[in-house]
């Protein structure tokens, strides 16, 4: 199974069993297309990013917009944002770049990145998500979602980010 043994273990104790889908990695939003679009589920893309203060955010947007970071930084409390480091992003949340999920939060034990979710996502039957590795993607139900990361002590601002969409 490609879940690292980890999260297999947090998922089997919460009694949480999302689909798995395996399949060779993927890096971008492009190239999950190929093999999200016959999957059913919202197809998320994962923002890891810091303000000028050097705080760290994820934030968690649909997969096919492209983002406007200015205008996202004021909705969700940020200033001046930028894209986090790949050396940041293996530090504090245990990832590889193209592996970004929001699963990764369990990785943060120092509590030091604020997750943010674009609200309507939350609407979805399921979340289209990697399981910290992009060689596979869990569909997950947002409220099973939720609950992972309540037992990791965090706690998603849900935004709408609409206004930060790029046309």
């Amino acid at each position: 199974m490609p879940i690292p043994a980890p999260l297999a273990a947090t998922l089997a104790a919460l009694y949480l069993a999302p689909t798995c889908h395996e399949h060779p990695p993927l890096r971008t939003v492009e190239d999950a297309h190929a093999i999200w679009d016959r999957l059913s589920g919202a197809q998320v893309k994962n923002l890891f990013i810091k303000d000028a203060g050097r705080q760290f955010w994820l934030v968690v947007v649909p997969g096919d917009p492209r983002m406007d970071t200015k205008a996202m930084a004021p909705l969700i409390g940020a200033k001046r944002i930028s894209f986090g480091s790949a050396d940041d992003l293996r530090a504090i949340l245990g990832v590889e770049p193209g592996s970004v999920t929001p699963l990764a939060m369990m990785n943060d034990v120092q509590h030091q990145v604020r997750l943010v979710i674009h609200a309507p996502l939350m609407q979805a039957a399921t979340l289209l998500v990697h399981p910290l590795v992009n060689t596979a993607t869990l569909e997950m139900a947002p409220d099973d979602l939720l609950r992972f990361l309540g037992h990791h002590g965090v706690a998603p601002a849900l935004v709408d980010l609409e206004a930060a969409f790029l046309t």
